[in-house]
């Protein structure tokens, strides 16, 4: 094959690229709902099952050393119990699907706040109900990566959220106070930025990542949108390989 033949391949075959992406997305989203069906219906139930037994055996038992220790066991499982809860509201956002997108987001702020005392700021539109679905997971799913990552690695006090819609693009800002990193470092890998690229960019959207140590790091994260909003139909239409990350 020469090289003006192969060229003419290349272009023809790189606009199912970004579709091929997007289909992959789905994919993936569909695996995590099922595979927190599965935990929530035999994992869930049988953890539930097993709590039902000690409480029953720590009733029956005279013993109050071996009370003390079904008690440790007992709140070992309520651990696990409430860990694997976690696990199912990260692999499938059922509130996403039940509540829409405002609503999921501000549960995710409120559960930062909660479980790390971090204080949240929150600017959000009164609804996005008309949003494409595909889009509303990639901003859900991208608020629940950064705000774990905070969570787990910024060491932050305060954390701004701001969902905005203007003219035909929809943003994602979040920021906070924490010790920052290099984006350039390998620790920045760690950080879940090149999944929340990959998600942002087959579905068309950009992602903007400023961070120094000791500084914050600051994300934003944008779609272009039309009315009613689908995405535009040349939304994503640039392979992957084509793309610089931010």
């Amino acid at each position: 094959m020469t090289s003006r033949s192969a060229s003419k391949s290349a272009e023809v075959d790189s606009p199912e690229i970004p579709e091929l992406s997007r289909q992959l997305l789905k994919a993936q989203e569909e695996e995590r709902g099922r595979i927190s069906r599965e935990l929530h219906d035999e994992t869930g139930q049988a953890l539930m099952v097993l709590r039902f037994h000690l409480e029953m055996l720590s009733s029956e038992t005279r013993s109050e050393e071996q009370k003390s220790r079904i008690q440790e066991s007992l709140d070992l499982l309520d651990r696990t119990i409430e860990g694997l809860r976690r696990t199912i509201a990260r692999l499938s956002p059922r509130v996403l699907e039940e509540l829409g997108l405002i609503a999921a987001v501000r549960r995710q702020a409120q559960l930062l706040a909660r479980h790390t005392g971090i204080h949240s700021r929150i600017k959000l539109p009164g609804s996005v109900e008309w949003l494409d679905h595909d889009l509303a997971v990639a901003l859900y799913r991208s608020v629940q990566e950064a705000l774990h990552n905070i969570a787990k690695h910024a060491r932050a006090k305060n954390v701004g959220l701001q969902l905005k819609v203007t003219g035909r693009r929809i943003s994602l800002h979040i920021e906070d106070d924490g010790v920052g990193f290099s984006p350039r470092s390998s620790q920045a890998k760690g950080f879940g930025l090149t999944g929340m690229r990959e998600r942002t960019v087959a579905l068309g959207g950009s992602v903007t990542v400023r961070s120094q140590p000791g500084k914050g790091t600051r994300i934003r994260i944008a779609f272009p949108i039309e009315r009613g909003g689908k995405r535009p139909r040349d939304a994503g239409s640039r392979p992957l390989a084509n793309r610089t990350a931010a």
